[in-house]
């Protein structure tokens, strides 16, 4: 949307007249501008390396380093975007400093937490490091998908596919934007996919114009015809990028790593048929409640962390749940062997299982409550059935996991401890369980 409603005539040649040999004014109404402006500065302030693109594309407004054509700004204009910026800019982050203050209920500054983790401390790389060429080999590929010919074809010779100098300038300020961004990210250790996911818009609009010279020609004009539209080519290749891009919509939106929302949806229902007097009061009251610490544990998930939706779909304040956590080493240092040995729940589970379940989850400082249901992937099932047999299990009358849920979690998975199907055991200390589901 900010790139839509940005002035792209900034990049433009300028236009003279005979008459009047000084530039045509291109800012001939400001809401487009404003808007834009405001969009950024909201992109900027929900993830602060939103700030590259906004960055390069100013700077090369600004300073029209390889673009063609005289400039197009003049005293007044730069005057009336630095004016713009500063306005719309501090309009948002008030906006975003109260929302703050009336969510979190004390004064807070979200960019200042982001940049004080990832930066001074540090804590990124504790969820993983990646090489250098990560988004070039991986990142560019799986948000192109089959448009990545196209996209690199475009960012090798953006201009080349232009049909006026202010598109091949507006071509070549967003395929600017692409290496600023993408060369500076790759600078920091930690890399995700959804880090890049910004630049899709402009990914998009640089593969267009390739994308449509390799589909369609303009077949010659004719008397009876004089403007004919544009005819199809390359259909098999057309066809085949269809079919790969339905292929893929359909199987990552319907069958790869289901299990983690239906298995969500599962406990819900489950919850309500088991307490339905609690969910009706959660339905008439106004207020949102949490869990009591006499309720029961509804569930305990042993799995990785962010493995499911979770609250977002547990929505009973009544449902107590709990699941390993994997908070990062705020009381270290970065490159200190404290901060290189840390172990968050996750890791000291699957590091040694049974240990972990005995002596930490269900130990004897402050242990957990036992659960009604255990859910987690298959992998760990020999792990319950023998920690059962342990005499701390059987001192909480924990002796026989039953399971009574399977859901088909796709083909594969990058995680070995996120393989095979997901299960939810019933621990059999409650009444009302479900019948054993076989496999």
């Amino acid at each position: 949307m900010a790139l839509y409603y940005w002035p792209w005539e900034l990049v433009s040649a300028a236009q003279t007249t005979k008459e009047n040999p000084k530039p045509t004014p291109v800012l001939k109404s400001l809401w487009p501008l404003r808007a834009s402006l405001c969009l950024a500065a909201l992109a900027v302030v929900l993830r602060p390396t939103n700030v590259l693109i906004w960055a390069t594309i100013v700077f090369f407004t600004l300073t029209r380093i390889s673009l063609q054509g005289s400039s197009p700004l003049t005293i007044s204009t730069v005057f009336a975007l630095i004016r713009e910026a500063i306005l719309c800019g501090s309009l948002i982050l008030v906006i975003s400093i109260a929302s703050d203050r009336l969510y979190f209920g004390f004064w807070t500054f979200p960019a200042y937490n982001f940049l004080n983790f990832n930066l001074s401390k540090s804590l990124a790389v504790f969820y993983g490091r990646n090489p250098w060429h990560y988004y070039i080999l991986q990142g560019l590929p799986l948000i192109c998908t089959t448009s990545l010919p196209f996209a690199i074809m475009a960012l090798y010779k953006s201009s080349a596919f232009a049909s006026s100098t202010s598109q091949s300038n507006t071509l070549k300020t967003l395929a600017y934007t692409v290496f600023t961004t993408i060369g500076a990210l790759s600078l920091i250790s930690h890399k995700e996919v959804r880090f890049i996911y910004p630049l899709l818009p402009a990914l998009s609009i640089l593969s267009a114009p390739v994308a449509a010279s390799f589909f369609t020609f303009q077949p010659d004009a004719t008397t009876n015809n004089p403007r004919p539209r544009p005819q199809i080519r390359n259909k098999h290749y057309l066809l085949a990028a269809l079919g790969v891009n339905a292929f893929l919509a359909g199987y990552l939106s319907f069958f790869h790593q289901t299990a983690p929302l239906n298995v969500l949806t599962y406990l819900r229902h489950e919850y309500e048929r088991i307490h339905p007097d609690s969910v009706q009061l959660a339905q008439t009251s106004r207020f949102s409640v949490g869990p009591g610490k006499d309720e029961e544990l509804f569930a305990l998930f042993l799995m990785p962390c962010h493995s499911t939706p979770w609250r977002s779909h547990l929505v009973y304040p009544g449902l107590r749940a709990y699941a390993l956590t994997c908070e990062p080493p705020l009381h270290t240092e970065p490159n200190t062997r404290e901060r290189e040995n840390y172990r968050d729940e996750a890791d000291r589970f699957y590091d040694n299982p049974i240990p972990f379940l005995t002596s930490e989850l269900f130990g004897p400082e402050k242990p957990l409550a036992v659960p009604r249901y255990i859910v987690g992937f298959d992998g760990i099932e020999p792990w319950l059935q023998d920690f059962v047999k342990t005499p701390e299990a059987q001192a909480l009358s924990l002796t026989q996991v039953r399971p009574v849920w399977k859901g088909f979690n796709g083909l594969f998975n990058e995680d070995w401890r996120r393989s095979g199907k997901m299960i939810v055991w019933d621990t059999g200390i409650y009444d009302n369980a479900p019948p054993a589901k076989e496999s």
